[in-house]
């Protein structure tokens, strides 16, 4: 049987492509679970946001969380929202029509 292709989205490939500049910090989750583990490294080692947090919970499952100014999310959710959060707009590419105004407006 032909396996079908998944279909991805753009707005989550450009949202993966913004967090791949943000800071990562790779921890385990050891007895705490990886929402816990996660918070208490943010809290002991002082993060500011914005920071990517890779929890491994085991040696198989890795779960992904976004510091943000906002608190802590799913990188999953941040990948295909990444338009509410302030602190990734600096990050964005620019799109060819914000390109052609600021080329435009620099002329003169």
């Amino acid at each position: 049987m032909a396996r079908r292709r998944k279909r991805k989205s753009r707005r989550r490939q450009e949202g993966r492509r913004i967090l791949e500049q943000v800071p990562q910090f790779s921890i385990e989750s050891g007895e705490d679970k990886p929402v816990t583990a996660a918070r208490k490294y943010i809290l002991s080692e002082g993060i500011s946001p914005p920071a990517l947090l890779l929890v491994k919970r085991n040696e198989h499952t890795t779960d992904r969380y976004f510091w943000a100014e906002k608190g802590l999310f799913g990188a999953q959710y941040v990948e295909e929202n990444h338009f509410l959060f302030p602190s990734l707009r600096s990050l964005e590419p620019e799109t060819e029509s914000q390109q052609l105004l600021t080329v435009g407006s620099s002329t003169y």
